[in-house]
């Protein structure tokens, strides 16, 4: 049979799509290495951050000054105006280039935060951390803006998923989270691959992926629908209330002071007086062991509460950190205490109500949905999709990230006014 010839338009696409095929996986390669290090690192200093504070109790007295040491730290370097996961997301968008020097000051200032109590989770810091570190290496590259978009969503993915072990939802996310309703599948490969490389750089040092263990999941019949529909629409509902709790915490310190070293110094003496009227050490740091034991059926009913005035109240003050785990914590406390009264088990809700706050706080649903898969190893994935599904829909425009936009409609394939919830024709 005669060899027929490709065309050329046919040769230069496949020679071109190959090229870019390469290019992507030498990158994601070097990213994925260099993030894994450096997220392993930032893991073992929260782990001691948090060994430290547990030893030495009066360390949580020392707050104002630790505020005070980011302010300056800040300060110092020229970064007083970061921030944060916004600038992330903001450079997605506009292809604007991030500076090398956020990934020490996150890096520092989150330990701070973690060693004298403040109530911060790691994965936003994470985020900082490998967008900051490829987004450089996008530039010692000379990388245009269009592949230094690229490059920023491979760190990252790959900081998520090095701190997380959740190399799947971490890809996902990165490529999710910054335009709801539009997912940028050219990513799709190097935040995978660097994701992927980033986890197994984690496992040689000897960092385990994070699960959990979860009882108790009901099969998806007529009889469970009706509780899971609920548990879903509370969680939406909880999910725009924690978006709220944190935006008031910003006006609180602003109608005091506008002065960012006063914000810090007070921020820091009041999360000691509340952690003494407390009575507990629960609310500081990130609460993974508050997690854990609402997922295994114990939760104080009032914790979600606590945790969402907590964070609110130590990351509007200037403090550092993430708010994915304290998502988590409030979902899974929240879940845990509610879900008799539903007729679940306690364990399992804990589990759903932990992915589906998670989902309303950050309107990622795909990502959701593959976290509770990763997390939970596949027990329960059916209604705790559904969950966070209903979730999203119900958690109506507002977002931990005021820089992420929401571009089409969550109840009807139309555009929006991103936060506004006006719709308007496509």
């Amino acid at each position: 049979m005669p060899n027929l010839p490709v065309p050329q338009h046919i040769r230069h696409a496949l020679k071109n799509n190959s090229i870019a095929l390469l290019k992507w996986l030498l990158f994601a390669i070097l990213v994925g290495l260099t993030v894994g290090v450096i997220g392993s690192l930032f893991h073992f200093a929260l782990e001691w951050a948090g060994e430290m504070r547990t030893a030495y109790p009066w360390l949580l007295y020392l707050l104002p000054l630790g505020g005070l040491a980011i302010v300056g730290a800040y300060r110092l370097t020229g970064m007083s105006d970061d921030r944060g996961t916004e600038m992330i997301l903001a450079s997605i968008r506009s292809g604007q280039p991030l500076h090398l020097r956020t990934a020490p000051l996150i890096f520092f200032s989150t330990t701070v935060t973690h060693l004298l109590g403040g109530s911060a989770g790691r994965e936003g810091a994470a985020l900082q951390l490998g967008g900051s570190v490829s987004s450089a290496m996008g530039r010692l590259f000379r990388l245009d803006d269009r592949d230094g978009r690229i490059i920023t969503m491979c760190g990252m993915a790959a900081g998520f998923s090095a701190l997380f072990g959740t190399p799947i939802s971490a890809a996902i996310f990165a490529m999710e989270v910054e335009s709801v309703g539009v997912m940028y599948y050219a990513a799709v490969v190097p935040c995978l691959l660097a994701a992927l490389i980033a986890q197994r750089v984690a496992l040689f040092f000897g960092i385990p992926p994070t699960s959990f263990v979860v009882t108790g999941a009901p099969e998806l019949n007529a009889q469970a629908m009706i509780p899971i529909i609920l548990m879903g629409i509370l969680c939406g509902v909880l999910a725009n209330l924690f978006c709220r709790v944190m935006g008031l915490g910003g006006k609180f310190y602003g109608k005091i002071t506008q002065n960012p070293w006063l914000r810090a110094a007070l921020g820091g003496g009041i999360l000691i007086v509340l952690t003494l009227l407390a009575g507990t050490r629960d609310y500081n740091g990130a609460g993974m062991e508050v997690i854990r034991a609402a997922l295994a059926g114990h939760a104080f009913p009032a914790a979600f509460a606590l945790k969402m005035v907590f964070t609110a109240l130590t990351l509007n003050a200037g403090f550092k950190g993430g708010e994915i785990v304290p998502s988590f914590f409030v979902g899974a406390t929240f879940g845990c205490a509610v879900a008799p009264f539903l007729g679940l088990d306690p364990s399992f809700g804990g589990a759903v109500a932990m992915i589906a706050v998670f989902c309303g706080v950050t309107n990622a649903p795909m990502t959701s949905i593959l976290l509770g898969y990763e997390l939970f190893i596949g027990v329960g994935v059916q209604p705790m999709a559904l969950i966070a599904a209903i979730s999203y829909m119900t958690s109506g425009y507002h977002s931990l990230y005021h820089e992420q936009k929401i571009l089409y409609s969550k109840i009807r394939p139309k555009f929006i006014n991103a936060f506004s919830g006006d719709e308007s024709e496509e």
